[in-house]
């Protein structure tokens, strides 16, 4: 039988694994219960299970796991008990047990009871095995694949759940401590299956459970499939086996080995394993999949009738039987689904390849022939090519690209051009489409948009490369400029700065500026953003207000849009002004009267960074709101500034210390994101170190895989560095820190704006080791990491002050800076009182965690000058908005500072909660769910909500971040239980 290894990663199944320890917990304390897991072949039943049977023993429970196996119709009666029974004869420890049941004896020498009598000795003395074994520890028991056990050990298992070791005493105690996990395959289990009368009575018995197995989400799928492959793997190879498991962790695993075999077909051990229920059909049933399997995963009634030509009733009678053995499954709206896909794969594979080509001709003119053309544009085209009639498949591909634009589907849009591209030059040139627009060099354009759209910004670039080849020396030289600044926006999109510029000066250059014209307009709007890019800002200006102009008497609203963006970023204050946003507010009316949702995107996006860095935060969100979703409705998420959006949104809630917000949105985001999308998580990151989660520091590492990535290589910057200082790893905190600003730092040296926060993160740490030195007496050290300091200090002074475009930073880049001067002082000479009250009042525009972490210093530094009353007021407030946010790491740190001080305002008062309520209301602080906290105290998720029920009461409070905080003021928690995390 094949089987996903027990090696192989287990991605997701939370919520399963967290139901099937639930079980194990009631069995350790004397409640035995049972669980049948189901889920179709593949899907990962085995694994759970090994995970949870690894639990188990880790817990000190006794394992004992026994086989169903395929037999076919000459099964072995009692063989998976008949394994157990081996595994505890073997074992010295159960000598004594297994001896007092000398029936077992003939069980294990392969005979099998003759009489009813024999019978029920046999059950009875398996079950009082079973239950002495409990006795001796707590055990589990798993039966795998019940779909083929045989009659006898199905009919056991129904006297051990129903009567036997699952059955409670007369006074309805508990009496064994034993857990039951028997797995089978929902997908075998026909009308007639043996296994379904039994299953229906047992799971209404009280202490029998059902658990399903559900199919894996796509974002798990390609977790799995990255973590079975140790070098990197193709993003077109992950989402296209992605696509074919649906969801099964087994076929994914097949396709991954599959691959490489320059085959890109199913795996011919898969594919066996798949016609076996195939292949018991009858020869009619047989056709009529096959020609199924041509349609496609889904086929409608009447196109399979008119494809197949079988009489209406032996067609129906074909279906029939291949509904009943569940190869077929029927649908809404007359129509046919394969059960899974790779089913269907399976059987296409079996097909003669002129049979193959012949029924795909037939597919594609039935479906030539009906109306709703533009929505099977797309199949038409698959038909076609698979027909190799290569004309109208190239047709075919241009309507669905058609189509898939008009949907606002850009992926599905970007396919179809490039199979259309592939089919051009097979096509003779008096065969192809004709049109406006409808030739190699434009069609490559309009792929290379339709990627950037789609968030494949490294596959736009290629395209629009390509384009340049292709226009050669074109005479017509509109089209050639077209070409140039189309692929200058596509490089400053992935971050290559320099030839962007270059190519949209050779795009200004190719057109005149008089007589006006569209195109280069176009061409100047780009030129002004690439100008910016690498430092001309006056380049940037002059070409701006020119080309507005011109845009303004041509007509051209988008345009004039993209210039008025550019100009308010531009000139004056820039986008933090009344003044810019204005001007951003007019280039959003003008991009949405245009129809240009790219541009309208660019506009709402500066509009919400304008509010951010000018600390409006509560302003920011509708902005962001809008601009989502407007992306959204135009199917355009995954494009560069919806994808800006999507991490400004995360970073409002991050900074407004809306950190649960911040989490379910990323996590929310995580599944849809591109492959170029990963830095848009970080502010999530940014939480998971903050409440000591360091497994963050491997995700950040990730988003430096790859190509670079100028988000990414600063959102990783910002989490490592911090990471490290959390860590109090000076060392790595400056060194993460030098290499994030050399790799953002532009060609004319200019460093990135996100150099103060940068270097105030690194001061962190380097304050606290020069401090420490100090403090041991070693002046020397001290006196180096004062150095550092001032290095670091001076680094962000020049940033701050100077900004983007020599305007200096807003009120978040001033209140970085306020940070970094205090901790220069702490560094150079020790703690200023003064300097963190001006730190903690610089963060005063919405920011909750930065403040706090300031407050925390301001109470170190009123505490080194004797003003122990207002330290003990700001130590407080602190630790309150770290407990809130479940800031672990820095909660450490305000405890320890109240209790070196002395600074609890009294001792604990007696508290009104019973010791189990303490333990809750301790992980309850830690930011813990009701089902975490039921595993970490070995109860379960139901009790340990009864527990904050009866928390909130006690304290009065509404809720558990209420009842935290009434906790942490009436001191119901001691600090010192509460800092780890």
């Amino acid at each position: 039988m094949s089987q996903i290894s027990s090696s192989t990663p287990l991605i997701g199944r939370d919520d399963e694994l967290a139901r099937l320890s639930e079980v194990l917990e009631r069995a350790r304390d004397g409640e035995a219960r049972a669980m049948l897991v189901a889920g179709d072949a593949g899907v990962g039943k085995t694994r759970v299970l090994h995970e949870v049977a690894g639990r188990a023993a880790g817990a000190g429970m006794t394992v004992l796991t026994g086989h169903c196996v395929d037999l076919g119709d000459v099964g072995l009666p009692y063989l998976p008990f008949t394994e157990v029974l081996r595994t505890v004869a073997q074992d010295e420890r159960f000598a004594g047990a297994f001896a007092a049941y000398p029936v077992l004896e003939r069980l294990l020498g392969g005979g099998s009871p003759g009489d009813s009598g024999d019978r029920l000795r046999l059950f009875e003395g398996i079950a009082g095995l079973l239950a002495d074994l409990s006795d001796i520890a707590p055990l589990l028991l798993v039966l795998e694949d019940l779909h083929w056990a045989d009659q006898s050990s199905r009919d056991l298992l129904r006297f051990l759940l129903s009567r036997g070791i699952l059955q409670r005493s007369a006074g309805g105690a508990p009496t064994h401590r034993l857990a039951v996990l028997a797995s089978y395959r929902a997908d075998d289990l026909h009308r007639r299956h043996p296994l379904r009368p039994l299953l229906a009575e047992l799971v209404r018995l009280p202490a029998v459970e059902r658990l399903e197995l559900r199919p894996m989400a796509d974002g798990e799928v390609a977790r799995l499939v990255r973590a079975l492959r140790e070098g990197p793997l193709p993003d077109t190879t992950v989402r296209r086996i992605v696509e074919r498991a649906e969801g099964n962790a087994f076929y994914a695993e097949e396709l991954l080995a599959a691959t490489g075999s320059g085959e890109g077909g199913v795996p011919s051990g898969l594919a066996d394993v798949l016609l076996i229920r195939f292949e018991q059909l009858s020869d009619t049933a047989q056709q009529v999949l096959r020609t199924a399997a041509v349609a496609g995963r889904r086929v409608e009634h009447d196109v399979l009738r008119d494809a197949v030509r079988l009489p209406e009733e032996e067609l129906e009678t074909a279906l029939r039987e291949a509904v009943g053995r569940q190869v077929l499954v029927p649908g809404e709206g007359d129509t046919y689904t394969f059960r899974h896909a790779l089913a269907r794969e399976a059987v296409y594979a079996d097909l003669l390849p002129g049979e193959r080509a012949r029924l795909h001709g037939a597919f594609a003119r039935l479906l030539d022939g009906r109306g709703n053309r533009a929505e099977s544009a797309a199949e038409r085209a698959h038909h076609y090519r698979e027909s190799h009639d290569l004309a109208p498949a190239l047709a075919a591909s241009l309507e669905a690209a058609d189509h898939a634009e008009r949907v606002g589907a850009p992926a599905e849009e970007l396919r179809h051009l490039e199979a259309a591209l592939d089919l051009w030059s097979a096509v003779e040139a008096s065969a192809r489409p004709s049109g406006e627009g409808v030739d190699r060099v434009r069609l490559m354009l309009r792929a290379s948009s339709a990627a950037a759209h789609a968030g494949e910004l490294h596959r736009a670039v290629s395209l629009t490369r390509a384009a340049l080849v292709g226009v050669g020396q074109e005479a017509d030289s509109e089209l050639a400029a077209r070409v140039r600044y189309t692929l200058a926006g596509n490089l400053m999109s992935v971050d290559n700065l320099t030839a962007a510029f270059a190519y949209s000066s050779e795009a200004l250059a190719m057109i005149p500026a008089e007589p006006p014209s569209r195109t280069w307009v176009w061409a100047a709007a780009t030129h002004v953003l690439a100008a910016r890019q690498v430092g001309e800002k006056e380049v940037a200006l002059r070409v701006a207000r020119q080309a507005l102009g011109t845009a303004e008497r041509l007509g051209v609203p988008d345009a004039q849009a993209d210039l008025l963006i550019s100009l308010a970023v531009l000139e004056g204050g820039g986008r933090r002004t009344p003044a810019g946003r204005e001007r951003l507010r007019q280039a959003r009316e003008l991009a949405r009267e245009a129809c240009n949702t790219p541009v309208e995107m660019r506009a709402l996006f500066n509009l919400a960074i304008g509010c951010f860095e000018s600390g409006q935060l509560d302003e920011c969100l509708p902005w962001l709101t809008e601009g989502l979703d407007r992306a959204r409705r135009a199917g355009l998420l995954s494009s560069p500034y919806p994808m800006e959006m999507r991490y400004l949104h995360l970073l409002v809630l991050y900074t407004l210390g809306r950190w649960d917000d911040c989490v379910r949105a990323a996590n929310a985001d995580a599944d849809v994101l591109p492959a170029t999308g990963g830095y848009t998580m970080a502010p999530a990151l940014y939480v998971a170190l903050a409440r000591g989660d360091f497994r963050a520091v491997d995700r950040a590492r990730a988003l430096l895989e790859g190509p670079f990535d100028w988000m990414a290589t600063l959102v990783a910057g910002i989490a490592l560095t911090d990471a490290a200082a959390l860590r109090g790893d000076a060392e790595e905190a400056v060194a993460r820190m030098r290499s994030t600003v050399a790799a953002l730092t532009d060609e004319v040296g200019t460093p990135p704006h996100v150099t103060v926060r940068l270097a105030t993160l690194a001061l962190s740490a380097v304050s606290d080791r020069a401090t420490d030195l100090r403090l041991k007496g070693d002046r020397a050290g001290a006196s180096r990491w004062a150095e550092t300091a001032t290095e670091l200090v001076r680094l962000a002074r020049t940033t701050a002050v100077h900004g983007e475009g020599g305007i200096p930073q807003g009120p978040e880049g001033q209140a970085w800076l306020a940070r970094a001067e205090a901790e220069w002082t702490r560094a150079v000479s020790g703690p200023d009182a003064e300097a963190w009250a001006r730190a903690v009042a610089a963060f005063d525009f919405g920011d909750v965690y930065e403040p706090a972490r300031c407050r925390l210093r301001y109470a170190e530094a009123l505490l080194a000058a004797d003003r122990r009353e207002e330290s003990a007021v700001e130590a407080r407030a602190a630790r309150e908005v770290f407990a809130r946010l479940g800031a672990t790491v820095l909660l450490e740190q305000v405890d320890e500072l109240i209790r070196r001080g002395r600074l609890a305002e009294a001792a604990p008062t007696a508290s009104p909660l019973t010791a189990r309520e303490q333990d809750v209301l301790r992980l309850l602080a830690r930011g813990r769910s009701n089902r975490q906290i039921g595993e970490e105290l070995f109860i379960t998720g139901k009790t340990a909500s009864v527990h904050v029920s009866n928390i909130l009461a006690k304290l009065g409070a509404a809720s558990r971040t209420e009842a935290v905080a009434v906790a942490y003021r009436e001191g119901l928690i001691a600090p010192e239980t509460t800092t780890h995390g």
